[in-house]
């Protein structure tokens, strides 16, 4: 059968039209974080947030008469993969990014996106650097280092009083930014830092460092970092019999980290609103998937989610920078409260809270 050139230009510009049609109908946001790599446990968490965010958001109609499309990229959480990520994304020209997560992974990021139109929200990274760049289009729907550090220095300082403590960290962006805000902390109340010191990511034999620790005498050791090396070192350090209690950040509370050797042991985590009564029926979605909401990441990365997609729908834009300027303007009902951004993109009213963890990975508020 023979075909006009007409028909076949017809066809052409109406295959065309569907496709552009079909893209306006659409608004991408990319999730990016760990898919692969020792910390995936964290990128679960991101990914099951935001995907849910996106399946009730379009379940209600959507954003301004769009769908929501998540777009899923592993970054291994490591700085030289981030930067390709982002760049995939400029390049399918997304303008909208939950992520990154781990923060030395975030701020290379962030600098690709700021310059070319894409907004950023990470829902996990916590690195001061991050909104201190002066970037206009990069958010979090975390606190900072410089409000968690404090909080788990005078929890350490006021409710446990060590006679001496260590300081320990990954040499990391996110590991050591936190751990120098702990030993400010601390040594501002008097208490003195025996050691401050950085082991090697991958390390994974402590023996010699947990030796210089009970030669010390150190009775407690606050660790900087994720939770593969904090497993290591707990157990270790149960094996050498140092009488010492441990304490870490948000970026090792994971399911990983149980046992013997971490029962007792102190993290300070973003508040877990799972456990609010205004988030019952979110959380029993949730749960109707089998997945756990209580993780630090699920429901700031909902956030993250959410707050793009009501800048979206109040704007009646896709443009970053009109989003961006509605962010920093507006505030936004989400399971993370009621919350809204300062002039940097920062999280007003950001709060962390001691816990004490268990050997069977649950966790219960610290006293």
């Amino acid at each position: 059968m023979m075909i006009s050139r007409n028909a076949l230009g017809v066809a052409v510009a109406l295959a065309l039209f569907g496709a552009a049609a079909h893209a306006a109908d659409t608004v991408k946001i990319a999730i990016a974080g760990p898919k692969t790599g020792p910390v995936a446990q964290y990128g679960d968490m991101q990914f099951i947030g935001a995907r849910m965010a996106i399946e009730r958001i379009n379940a209600a109609g959507g954003v301004a008469g769009m769908k929501l499309e998540g777009v899923e990229l592993d970054d291994a959480c490591e700085p030289k993969q981030s930067p390709t990520v982002a760049n995939k994304v400029v390049g399918e020209k997304i303008h909208f990014v939950v992520g990154h997560l781990c923060s030395g992974a975030t701020k290379p990021a962030a600098k690709i996106y700021d310059d070319n139109d894409v907004l950023m929200v990470t829902p996990a990274a916590t690195n001061d650097e991050i909104t201190a760049m002066g970037l206009k289009l990069v958010f979090r729907t975390i606190g900072k280092d410089s409000q968690q550090g404090p909080t788990a220095g005078n929890f350490i300082a006021d409710k446990i009083k060590p006679k001496l403590i260590a300081v320990i960290h990954d040499k990391q962006s996110y590991g050591q930014g936190i751990a120098e805000q702990v030993r400010k902390t601390v040594e501002a109340k008097g208490i003195k830092v025996a050691m401050f010191e950085g082991i090697n990511k991958g390390d994974t034999d402590f023996s010699a460092l947990i030796t210089k620790l009970k030669q010390a005498g150190v009775d407690f050791v606050y660790y900087g970092g994720y939770h593969p090396e904090l497993i290591v070192l707990l157990k270790q350090a149960r094996e050498q019999n140092l009488g010492a209690r441990w304490m870490g950040p948000e970026g090792v509370a994971v399911s990983d980290v149980k046992g013997e050797a971490a029962e007792g042991l102190l993290v300070t985590l973003p508040t877990d609103f799972s456990t609010d009564p205004a988030n019952a029926e979110l959380v029993k979605a949730f749960k109707a998937k089998n997945e756990d909401p209580s993780g630090p990441f699920v429901l700031t990365s909902y956030a993250a989610v959410q707050v793009i997609a009501d800048a979206v729908n109040a704007t009646k834009a896709t443009d970053a920078t009109k989003v961006g300027d509605y962010l920093r303007k507006a505030t936004f009902k989400t399971p993370i409260g009621e919350i809204g951004f300062d002039d940097k993109g920062d999280l007003k009213g950001a709060k962390f809270e001691v816990y004490e963890w268990h050997k069977d990975a649950t966790k219960t508020p610290a006293k």
